[in-house]
């Protein structure tokens, strides 16, 4: 497998339309005229990926507070991602990509280093997009514990 085309600041963000937890579509141009931050994590419901969207949900007052919105992007089919929504309390919309059509678009899926092997999975990574569709921050291999705030520092939400 060949390195992964990564984005950057200044490139115009990949178009997506994929379904929530509840099956309806949601497309990256429903928030053109609104900053949004668009993560992608590897697995609804495993620790990791819980503390992150937990995280997301605490500071999501703050985020939409400075205008921003926030997006979940996993390969998980919908139904898990209602049964994570429901426990978790997420406000977010979860996003379904299981193709990994949007994923590998973005860069986020294909080779990693997990336990000091390498593998193929979703790379967990954040971009934040600004009102026209260009993404403005761009970070990839975030760590789940932690990034959320360091995010907000960064942006000074």
């Amino acid at each position: 497998m060949t390195e992964n085309h990564r984005l950057s600041p200044g490139d115009t963000a990949p178009a997506f339309t994929l379904s929530d937890a509840d099956g309806k579509q949601v497309s990256l141009s429903d928030y053109r005229g609104r900053k949004v931050i668009v993560y992608f994590y590897p697995a609804a419901s495993t620790p990791g990926c819980t503390k992150q969207a937990c995280d997301f949900r605490d500071s999501l007052a703050e985020l939409n507070e400075a205008g921003i919105d926030v997006l979940g992007i996993s390969p998980d089919k919908p139904a898990k991602l209602a049964k994570f929504r429901d426990n978790e309390n997420l406000t977010f919309p979860l996003l379904s990509d299981p193709d990994k059509e949007t994923l590998s678009a973005y860069g986020a899926f294909g080779e990693k280093t997990m336990y000091g092997k390498t593998v193929v999975g979703v790379i967990r990574s954040t971009f934040l997009i600004d009102e026209k569709g260009k993404i403005e921050v761009a970070q990839y291999n975030v760590r789940a514990t932690g990034h959320v705030a360091k995010l907000r520092r960064e942006l000074s939400v």
